[in-house]
């Protein structure tokens, strides 16, 4: 059984040790936080060991989870990728896409597996609409949420609307053609609300829109391809498809919903699904994928080149954002 340890105790890091205790696909060492208080106080409470150091931690375990805060990424996984230990490293990968760069160089070195923690593409909702996504060619995306201080030292982009841009990412296989956005500052020194437009080079746009001063949540996005439209509610774990199909209009069954396109045209029956959503432990899922990656000697399912792909695209927003507050 994989030893792992968590470098992190925080709101996340209670969560994964919690996840981690669940699984009988790890067995949990301990974990390390800077905060001696909260360090007693999980430790009493998970019944846990507390390592006194993070090299301490790195040595006694075969996997290392961390769930810093993100300006530690970069140093807490390039020295347990230096002892070449798997490393599960929460989102955003690292703070820069230079580190992140420098962090799959070391991975490689290593020969080890690393994941991050896109935990949106475990989303039981998204998960039951993957297999409709065939090559979508618009995608919207709200990503929307009260005020809440934690998180506004980074912009909307890195805070919230990275989810989404790892999602797009996964879904739409083809480069980046052209990025364009803008964003305001209301509460926070950073943007709190943004809009970018992602263009690819295949035709498909992608249309992404975060917000941290929202009256409500929400977390909901949009697929659009030919003959079909998917819908992800995120938050509340649903998915929808719309699909229609050509159909002879002498067989037409008089209760079926059918679009008609006029004259000489075959008219398409729509056809309403609702997948059956699995319920399950998105954080829970996510930790023992990376377990069956290591013991299986196979991909993770979200590997650090997704992370930094996801990572470089959102500073390219940033910068777009930030040229357009300059021009204005």
């Amino acid at each position: 059984m994989l030893k792992i340890g968590v470098l992190g105790a925080g709101h996340l890091g209670k969560i994964h040790i919690k996840c981690i205790k669940q699984t009988n696909k790890y067995q949990l060492a301990g974990f390390y936080d800077a905060d001696p208080e909260n360090a007693a106080r999980v430790s009493k409470d998970f019944d846990i060991p507390a390592f006194s150091g993070i090299d301490e931690l790195i040595d006694a375990v075969d996997v290392v989870d961390i769930v810093t805060p993100t300006l530690s990424h970069f140093d807490c996984a390039s020295r347990s990728l230096r002892k070449f230990r798997h490393v599960f490293i929460e989102k955003p990968v690292v703070t820069t896409p230079a580190e992140a760069r420098k962090l799959i160089g070391l991975a490689e070195e290593a020969g080890v597996k690393v994941q991050v923690g896109h935990v949106e593409r475990f989303n039981p909702a998204f998960i039951a609409a993957a297999p409709y996504l065939d090559n979508p060619m618009f995608i919207e995306t709200h990503r929307l949420a009260q005020f809440n201080p934690r998180g506004t030292d980074v912009p909307v982009i890195l805070d919230l609307m990275i989810h989404d841009l790892d999602i797009v990412l996964s879904v739409v296989k083809s480069g980046i053609k052209k990025v364009s956005a803008s964003g305001v500052s209301v509460v926070s020194d950073t943007p709190d609300i943004a809009n970018a437009r992602v263009e690819f080079d295949n035709g498909c746009v992608a249309n992404l829109t975060a917000s941290r001063i929202s009256m409500k949540n929400m977390r909901k996005s949009r697929f659009f391809q030919r003959d079909a439209y998917i819908a992800v509610d995120f938050l509340e774990k649903s998915a929808e498809i719309i699909r229609m199909r050509g159909v002879d209009p002498d067989m037409v069954d008089p209760m079926a919903m059918i679009l008609d396109l006029g004259p000489g045209k075959q008219p398409k029956q729509i056809i309403f699904e609702k997948p059956e959503i699995t319920n399950l432990n998105a954080i829970l899922t996510e930790l023992e994928s990376f377990a069956d990656a290591i013991n299986n000697n196979t991909p993770p399912p979200v590997t650090i080149n997704d992370g930094y792909a996801a990572l470089d695209l959102a500073y390219r927003i940033i910068e777009k954002m930030n040229n357009a507050a300059n021009l204005a």
